[in-house]
């Protein structure tokens, strides 16, 4: 087993185990939403309604130009930068996705990838992972490699693959039908979209 899935293994397992001594925000219940900037907001949100199934809810916006500097103060952001829209979905049995639509003098257009500072990907829970991948196959989405399975450590039976989204997104879908391995050991649960 390479030395850094080992140390990953080990982390979360300490993460896992930590949990009650960490301070908690007074009335945090828990994640209301993910955001994130795609290059075109309408695109976005028919992907994830038209091929992952989520609901659209609505939009907001504009917001700005503005004659001061509210943009930078408030969401530390190019002075000239504009939300001409930003568009609410909920995906399931999960938190809400707030997908913006963004211009900025200074706005890089490259994603992120996950091995970047400010990596990132949604993963989305599916009860059968071939049926999925090739549901994602039969609509052009881009699969990375092969659905893997963790066969030891905490995550042991989780099964994963990464796809693309079309404006170059990473996502992933999960799927745990029978558990993971931590919770032979650990009375608390990870969240889990089935529950």
């Amino acid at each position: 087993m390479p030395n850094t899935f080992k140390r990953t293994t080990l982390s979360l397992a300490l993460l896992l185990a930590s949990h009650v001594a960490q301070a908690e925000m007074p009335g945090m219940h828990g994640t209301q939403h993910f955001g994130f900037t795609v290059p075109d907001r309408q695109a976005a949100v028919d992907f994830f309604v038209d091929v992952i199934g989520c609901e659209a809810f609505f939009t907001i916006g504009p917001f700005g130009p503005f004659d001061d500097d509210w943009m930078s103060e408030n969401l530390d952001v190019h002075p000239e930068a504009t939300i001409p829209a930003a568009h609410l979905v909920r995906c399931g049995n999960g938190t809400n996705l707030e997908i913006f639509e963004y211009t900025a003098p200074d706005q890089r257009t490259e994603q992120p990838r996950n091995s970047d500072i400010g990596g990132h990907h949604i993963a989305f829970y599916v009860d059968d992972m071939d049926e999925a991948v090739a549901y994602l196959e039969e609509h052009d989405v881009d699969v990375l490699g092969e659905p893997k399975t963790f066969t030891e450590g905490p995550m042991e039976g989780l099964s994963w693959v990464y796809f693309m989204a079309p404006w170059g997104m990473q996502l992933e879908i999960v799927s745990v039908p029978y558990g993971m391995g931590y919770e032979a050991d650990n009375p608390s649960r990870l969240w889990d979209p089935r529950h």
